[in-house]
């Protein structure tokens, strides 16, 4: 029969023996806690939004297609995408400048700043995570890497079934690979795209891409 008093005796017992790291791991615990409140609601929050008011102008100019003013210099007293990834990187909206500021690198043909900038950019939800890929693709294939092209839009075309975006991916990535020689990869990617997306934009039309190589 369990003896409900000598269990109680010996957790008392364990307690004084080890009042001290016991009490130190919770004080540690509390500490580790509010810091990381401190942090989030003092310092975390307020950033990203500084980060969100500068990027108001940025974000304007981007509408605009003005992509070297939008990276560097809106005016106004209002920072550029660039500044905001590097002042701001930590914050939702410093990390989202990173994938703006890829963008206007990739218009402005600066293929090695994009990349840097979409591999920093942490990307969050399918959707985001589907364009990041698809951008690196889309990088690397003007770095003419080829390889690590086709594997970012493989990831892009696969990684979830958006109606829109994994039929351009699949498009990119069945180019690439007819490009290569891999014709029956090529057709497998656009027969994928009329099966499975033939009232999408790339549907539409994916026949030319699969009667020459069928």
């Amino acid at each position: 029969i369990l003896d409900i008093s000598e269990v109680k005796h010996q957790a008392e017992d364990f307690f004084e023996k080890h009042r001290l790291p016991i009490l130190g791991g919770l004080a540690a615990i509390v500490v580790i806690i509010g810091g990381w409140l401190l942090y989030k609601f003092m310092y975390q929050e307020p950033k990203n939004k500084e980060a969100l008011e500068q990027m108001y102008q940025a974000e304007f100019l981007f509408e605009k297609d003005s992509f070297e003013m939008a990276l560097n210099n809106p005016g106004g007293g209002f920072a550029g995408f660039a500044e905001i990834a590097e002042n701001y990187g930590g914050t939702k909206a410093g990390n989202l400048a990173k994938y703006y500021a890829g963008i206007c690198c990739m218009n402005l043909k600066k293929f090695e700043e994009a990349k840097n900038y979409f591999e920093d950019y942490s990307a969050s939800g399918s959707v985001m995570s589907t364009l990041k890929n698809g951008m690196l693709g889309d990088v690397y294939a003007e770095l003419n890497d080829l390889e690590k092209a086709k594997s970012f839009y493989d990831k892009a075309a696969n990684g979830t079934e958006n109606e829109f975006l994994t039929p351009v991916y699949l498009k990119k990535l069945g180019v690439l690979l007819q490009k290569s020689g891999d014709k029956e990869g090529a057709l497998k990617a656009f027969k994928t795209i009329k099966e499975k997306y033939p009232d999408s934009p790339d549907g539409t039309g994916i026949d030319k891409f699969i009667i020459p190589i069928e």
